[in-house]
């Protein structure tokens, strides 16, 4: 049967797990130079609508590795961009390809691949969610705290595909988590719903409530790709959701700062406190290789 990753809760808290263990083993084995190669023969299709550095390179040298062929996709430069029905492409390219990934603007348009394909679907990324990017932080996490079900955890920012799919996050694993998002900035409503299910879930437009006593604090940038003509009135809205020393008082001395980059400085995070925290934050960079390998596997052996 084939499996589609469109959002995280696509997949079960138990296949989470696996997935996060698996890439512990990946990283492992890169470390110490052993070839491992299940993808062999296999070929993935990667569609880009949006720029990319980290899922175009990590997904690259991830199906290298595994001993597969990447087919790199410009959508303006395919059918796809001209106008071709989604059901048709995902129906040409499942006679080609094997799975394909794809990073782009509508969940639509992931949803409507992975409805007519006959391969896996992966979203890289869309306008509501991150899913690799969030499996990925959650590795990070265990990995530097052994662990995540007893921290708390904090996003503050926009209220976007990275926060939506923390929610995921939090939904599949009880997790203590906080979020500082403006109100007119807040995530998915149907996400909030379900996530105030669980009593270690808040949400506030404080971010200094929201980092009391976190472990760990997450951001992003407050401009995504498409909103640059909102940037004067996204930097005013989020003009004190900014991650500097005053704001880390409030946390655990031992706190862990994460940003999924690129990394505006002193704009939703102080230079010096991204550099005091570069190692946790190009460790998660790093990742998604790891994180993203194990997820092919798994969805295509």
């Amino acid at each position: 049967m084939k499996r589609d990753f469109t959002k995280l809760l696509d997949i079960s808290r138990d296949e989470v797990t696996y997935l996060l263990e698996r890439a512990k083993y990946l990283k492992d084995i890169r470390t110490r130079g052993i070839e491992h190669r299940p993808l062999k023969g296999k070929n993935i299709a990667m569609i880009f609508e949006k720029a990319s550095t980290r899922t175009r390179v990590s997904f690259e040298v991830g199906i290298h590795d595994l001993g597969g062929n990447a087919v790199i996709m410009n959508a303006n430069e395919t059918q796809l961009g001209r106008g071709e029905p989604i059901r048709d492409t995902a129906r040409v390219l499942s006679r080609y390809v094997d799975a394909i990934m794809i990073r782009t603007y509508e969940q639509d348009v992931v949803e409507g691949l992975a409805k007519w394909a006959s391969i896996p679907i992966i979203n890289g990324l869309t306008d509501l969610y991150h899913p690799c990017q969030i499996l990925s932080d959650l590795y990070t996490i265990a990995e530097f705290k052994e662990g995540f079900d007893n921290l708390k955890i904090v996003y503050i920012g926009d209220g976007n595909n990275v926060a939506n799919s923390w929610i995921e996050a939090s939904i599949l694993f009880n997790l203590n988590l906080s979020m500082a998002i403006p109100q007119n900035y807040r995530p998915l409503d149907m996400l909030l719903e379900k996530a105030k299910e669980n009593k270690k879930f808040m949400i506030t437009d404080d971010p200094y409530e929201a980092v009391h006593n976190a472990d760990v604090i997450n951001t992003d940038v407050w401009v995504s790709m498409g909103q640059e003509k909102e940037m004067e009135e996204r930097k005013l809205a989020f003009a004190s959701y900014k991650i500097d020393d005053d704001l880390l008082k409030n946390a655990k001395s031992d706190v862990m700062i994460m940003h999924c980059l690129p990394a505006y400085r002193n704009q939703e995070i102080t230079d010096s406190v991204f550099e005091r925290y570069q190692n946790n934050i190009f460790t998660q960079a790093e990742n998604r290789l790891h994180l993203q390998k194990a997820l092919l596997e798994w969805l295509l052996t």
